[in-house]
């Protein structure tokens, strides 16, 4: 069963630079971020193998969250092969997420 990898400055553009990414910017003391993540769980483990699911704590990566533009959170982006392809603001639907990680690994 997949889950959610942590991303961090350290490991951001390694993780990121090949193949597709959905990148939820969340905070622990964030009601809505509460409300999405267990469709980024499940996100997780439908797509192993397909994409990478990625979780970042803009508490802890305020840097990551700026160098994005992130001003709302939660803050879901697909990114593939390093580019920022899709944004989201807000609590999306997982079948709205699920269309983007579907175009982007078309």
């Amino acid at each position: 069963m997949g889950s959610a990898t942590e991303l961090t400055t350290g490991n951001f553009d390694a993780s990121t630079k090949d193949g597709v990414t959905l990148i939820d910017f969340w905070a622990e003391w964030c009601g809505p971020c509460k409300m999405i993540g267990p469709l980024i769980e499940e996100l997780a483990t439908e797509y192993e193998g397909k994409a990478t699911i990625a979780k970042v704590n803009i508490d802890n990566e305020g840097e990551l969250a700026a160098k994005f533009n992130v001003s709302s959170i939660p803050t879901l982006l697909v990114i593939k092969d390093g580019e920022e392809t899709k944004r989201f603001v807000g609590v999306t639907a997982k079948a709205n997420l699920a269309e983007a990680l579907d175009a982007a690994t078309a």
